[in-house]
């Protein structure tokens, strides 16, 4: 991942449109990697964001430059991760460096499985101008199958399973398990962590319905707030979960 990090000159009416693309549908991918990490066996060959760092050297004359995160976190409005990128101009940031951005900033994210790539706003549009030699050559150096540039793919198997659109097939897999846990453990409804987040919260941010909706009927404070004062509905309103925002409010 190093020179497709650097973002191309072309300016077009699609390339502008690429990013906010990205940021809008942002939950889709934050809701597999939110999966991934109950995963037992590994599914994702990889999982980045690309974001736009800057700097004003000498003054005045910004640099700007396209890069890829990954280990990403987010917490329903900031997405923290370490650079895997080689700057190529800038010099205020290195390889390895930890970044924490505001969600509106990102320009682009992409996550991969069985070399299936999703995602990937920006890349498709500089696709869509390679001829068909040049895309096979540009997936090869990727190691990806990016698909048809005209379709970005959002959910795992989405055209097989359009329903993975709207709940991951893990929260439905998981749905008993996860009633027995909470039995199990009742305290973990009223659980808060350092920064007042509770189950609720981090499942409405990862947009589970089925979980959401166990939580509520088991006793969860559809109204508790993190530090910053958010409720679940406030990250469901954010993230634009249009199926969990009728549930909480």
């Amino acid at each position: 991942m190093e020179r497709d990090d650097i973002v191309f000159a072309k300016t077009s009416d699609q390339l502008l449109d690429a990013p906010k693309k990205a940021r809008d549908t942002f939950r889709y991918f934050w809701r597999e990697l939110y999966w991934e990490r109950r995963r037992i066996v590994p599914a994702l060959d990889l999982a980045c964001v690309k974001v736009a760092f800057r700097q004003e050297d000498p003054p005045n004359q910004p640099k700007e430059e396209f890069m890829w995160i990954a280990d990403i976190d987010f917490d329903g409005i900031s997405i923290k991760g370490t650079l895997i990128s080689t700057p190529g101009i800038l010099t205020n940031i290195k390889n390895g460096d930890f970044v924490d951005i505001p969600l509106e900033e990102i320009n682009d994210w992409l996550f991969a499985t069985g070399r299936k790539a999703y995602g990937g706003f920006t890349i498709q549009v500089m696709r869509a101008d390679m001829s068909e030699e040049d895309r096979k050559s540009h997936d090869e150096a990727w190691g990806l199958d990016f698909g048809d540039y005209n379709n970005v793919l959002l959910a795992y198997q989405q055209e097989e399973h359009p329903e993975n659109l709207i709940e991951h097939p893990m929260c439905r897999n998981m749905k008993d398990s996860f009633v027995d846990f909470i039995n199990q453990h009742p305290n973990e409804l009223a659980y808060k962590d350092e920064r007042g987040y509770t189950m609720l919260h981090r499942e409405a941010i990862a947009g589970n319905k089925l979980i959401v909706e166990i939580l509520l009927q088991m006793g969860a404070a559809a109204d508790a707030k993190t530090a910053d004062g958010f409720t679940a509905a406030d990250f469901a309103k954010k993230l634009e979960w249009q199926h969990i925002i009728p549930i909480l409010t």
